[in-house]
């Protein structure tokens, strides 16, 4: 059976997870690490803290993944003698690579709300709150019809025509051009002063905006005119199932007292516990959710037409101002446990592209509260 090369971990991560759905202001990726080198167990994780740090080096891990950055902001030392920094050291010195995925495993499909969602047996509708469709150049070029393949190749190398699973797509139709070549032009075809016609293929491709000096360069280098006639237009943005957040329903409506004990029935167990704000004989049917800090999203609950809001890290004042102004019901679980079954599904994201890999989530709670009134 072929090696997994750390770079092919990656691979499947970036698939699953892609780094360009990131929050500008985010760090994830590859954080320690030689992509060259082989792994053959994976440890899954939300945090990167001491003891699931220990755990993967005890279990023989050669790549930790995460959700949470170890380094999400700027520093300038990573030192034995710092805490971070004493993290990194031992994970390189016990050749365990460091993969982090964040906001851009929120923002996929599937990603940690969907994981949230199937946790507590909703049945996910949609983004929270969704990003737009990946912006895509539409290329339309006419071409001399003995020069069309040649153009079109030229286009290709330079990364157009690629969509999903495929390359090298294009549309073409037969027609008939004509132009007049003035003083001091040089034409490829025709003469000065005189109207020329031509047999000719309008080819159209799509490609990233980031590849348009590379089209452009390419077309004006294959194309037989002096003056290729060609037209470019960017994509309007296109709505997505991509984004932050997820809109679920419940099979069968329950009060709000009901859907709390469901949410906390599918949430690991932690001191932080689940607590609600609202009514508990409402009845929930439709259900927005997102795993992690949440409250920054209030404001668009509440114009959903939803019953719930099931998220983390929700404050005294912005809540009760959402509630007094008729928002809904509001769930308050532990950001650690929101995000846990997260895990989950990047294990079997993995166990599926690499079935040789031993893959395993980590047993260590992460969640920083360790005592509840209860245990005063």
């Amino acid at each position: 059976m072929t090696a997994v090369r750390l770079a092919d971990l990656m691979a499947t991560l970036d698939a699953a997870y892609p780094p360009r759905l990131a929050e500008s202001w985010d760090s994830v990726g590859l954080v320690c690490g030689d992509p060259a080198e082989p792994v053959s167990r994976v440890l899954f994780a939300v945090d990167a803290t001491a003891a699931v740090v220990a755990e993967a080096i005890a279990w023989g891990a050669q790549a930790l993944v995460v959700h949470h950055p170890l380094l999400l902001r700027g520093v300038d030392t990573v030192a034995a003698d710092t805490p971070k920094g004493a993290l990194l050291h031992r994970l390189i010195r016990s050749g365990c690579a460091l993969f982090t995925a964040h906001t851009n495993a929120d923002s996929a499909d599937p990603g940690v709300s969907d994981a949230l969602a199937q946790a507590i047996g909703l049945t996910v509708t949609g983004p929270l709150d969704p990003k737009p469709a990946t912006a895509v150049d539409a290329w339309v070029v006419q071409v001399p019809r003995g020069d069309t393949e040649k153009v079109l190749a030229a286009l290709f190398d330079a990364g157009a025509g690629a969509g999903g699973h495929y390359d090298d797509a294009a549309w073409k139709v037969a027609g008939t051009s004509q132009f007049r070549p003035l003083d001091g032009a040089n034409p490829a075809l025709g003469a000065i002063g005189e109207l020329h016609t031509v047999d000719e293929d309008r080819i159209e491709v799509v490609a990233p905006p980031s590849r348009r000096t590379a089209v452009l360069r390419a077309l004006r280098a294959a194309h037989p005119y002096e003056e290729p006639a060609y037209h470019v237009t960017e994509r309007a943005a296109l709505p997505s199932s991509l984004g932050i957040g997820r809109i679920g329903e419940l099979a069968v409506p329950e009060t709000l007292r009901e859907f709390t004990a469901r949410v906390r029935a599918g949430l690991p167990a932690t001191t932080w516990g689940v607590r609600a704000a609202g009514d508990p004989d409402r009845i929930i049917r439709r259900v927005a959710v997102c795993g992690g800090a949440g409250d920054s999203f209030l404001g668009k609950v509440a114009r959903l037409c939803v019953d719930a809001y099931v998220t983390s890290d929700l404050r005294h004042h912005p809540a009760d101002e959402h509630l007094r102004a008729g928002g809904p019901a509001l769930i308050d679980a532990a950001h650690w446990a929101t995000e846990f079954p997260w895990c989950a599904q990047a294990q079997g994201i993995v166990g599926k592209a690499h079935p040789s890999l031993e893959t395993r989530v980590s047993e260590n709670r992460t969640d920083p509260w360790t005592i509840g009134a209860a245990d005063c």
